[in-house]
C-alpha cells in the first residue's frame, strides 16, 4: 500500500519523501482538454505533477485525489476501487479545509467537473451564516475591514454584501505579487461584468498612491483599495468598528488571497502566489449564481 500527498501551505513529509514549499506556484491545464490520463489535474504545483507522474505508474486500485487551491493525494494497492478513493480523499483533506474530490481512479480520468465547479460549496443560508464566528478560517466570517474605494468613498466590507468578494492582500514591495498579477487582470478581465462579484485589492505597508502609480504603469486596471497603511513600518489594516488588526493575522504570507459569499463568510483562501488565476472563474461565478440571498 502506498499513500502520498502534499499541502499547498505548507511542506508535507511522508513516506520517506520531502515536498517543499517552492511548489505553492500551481500550473494547470483547462478540464476541457482532461480526455486521458496524460492530462494534468487542475491547480497542481511542480510537486503535484511529479506526483501525478508517481500515480500513473503506481499499482491497481490507485486513486488521486485534488482540492481547489492544489492540494492532491494519491494511493495505490488499495483492496479495492472504493478503499482507494475514500484513503485518497482522507489523505488530501489532511492538507486543505477544501473539498477533495477524486480526478483520477487506476486507468480513467472521473472528475465531475460540474461537482468540480461547486466545490467551494455548500453555501451558507443567511441566518447560519450570521452566526458564524469572525475569524480567517473558511467558514467564518472575515473581519470587517474599512478601506477606502478607487473613487475615494470609505468602504465596509459589509457594505459589498451581496456579492462575491475577491479580496486580495499585495505590496509592489512583494516580487511574488508583482509576478501574479497579470494571471489576476485576466481573472478580473473575465468577471468584471459579471453580476455579483466585486474585487477588493488591498495594499499593505505602502502609501496606496505608490502602488497605483506601480500599477498604472503596467495597465493594471483592476480596483486597488486604500488600506490606509502608509509605509514598510506600518504594518495595521483599520477595522469598521475603529480598531484596527495586524497585517499578519489577515496575511500570514503575501500575497494573501481571500474569498468571500455574499455574507461575508470565507470560502476559498490561499496565501502565496498561484499561477493560473483565471482557472478560478468557474468557481466564482458558480458561487455568484448559487449563493444563497
Amino acid at each position: 500500500m502506498k499513500v502520498t500527498g502534499f499541502s499547498v501551505r505548507r511542506p508535507h513529509f511522508i513516506a520517506g519523501a520531502a515536498f517543499a514549499a517552492a511548489g505553492l506556484i500551481a500550473s494547470w491545464i483547462p478540464l476541457a482538454l482532461a480526455e486521458g490520463l496524460d492530462a494534468s489535474p487542475p491547480q497542481l504545483g511542480e510537486d503535484g505533477l511529479a506526483g501525478y507522474r508517481e500515480f500513473l505508474e503506481g499499482g491497481h486500485h490507485r486513486a488521486f485525489a485534488i482540492a481547489p487551491g492544489g492540494a492532491w493525494a494519491w494511493v495505490s494497492d488499495m483492496p479495492d476501487p472504493e478503499v482507494a478513493e475514500s484513503e485518497a480523499i482522507r489523505t488530501c483533506s489532511g492538507f486543505t479545509d477544501q473539498r477533495c474530490m477524486i480526478y483520477a481512479a487506476d486507468d480513467q480520468v472521473v472528475l465531475d467537473t460540474d461537482a468540480w465547479a461547486a466545490s467551494w460549496g455548500p453555501y451558507l443560508e443567511p441566518g447560519a451564516a450570521a452566526a458564524q464566528p469572525v475569524g480567517t478560517a473558511r467558514t467564518m466570517r472575515f473581519p470587517n475591514l474599512l478601506v477606502t474605494d478607487p473613487d475615494g468613498a470609505p468602504t465596509k466590507l459589509s457594505d459589498l454584501q451581496g456579492n462575491i468578494v475577491f479580496l486580495h492582500f499585495w505590496g509592489t514591495w512583494c516580487a511574488p505579487c508583482q509576478v501574479e498579477f497579470p494571471e489576476l487582470q485576466r481573472l478580473y478581465e473575465s468577471l468584471k461584468t459579471y453580476n455579483r462579484i466585486e474585487f477588493v485589492l488591498v495594499q499593505s505597508r505602502e502609501d496606496i498612491e505608490r502602488s497605483r502609480r506601480w500599477a498604472d504603469r503596467r495597465g493594471i486596471t483592476m480596483p486597488l483599495f486604500d488600506s490606509g497603511t502608509r509605509g514598510p513600518a506600518d504594518h495595521a489594516f483599520r477595522i469598521a468598528d475603529g480598531t484596527s488588526i495586524e497585517d499578519r493575522f489577515l496575511a500570514p504570507l503575501f500575497p494573501a488571497t481571500y474569498v468571500l459569499d455574499g455574507h461575508g463568510v470565507i470560502i476559498f483562501s490561499h496565501f502565496g502566489p498561484l499561477r493560473g488565476w483565471s482557472e478560478y472563474a468557474l468557481f466564482m461565478r458558480h458561487a455568484a449564481e448559487n449563493m444563497p440571498r
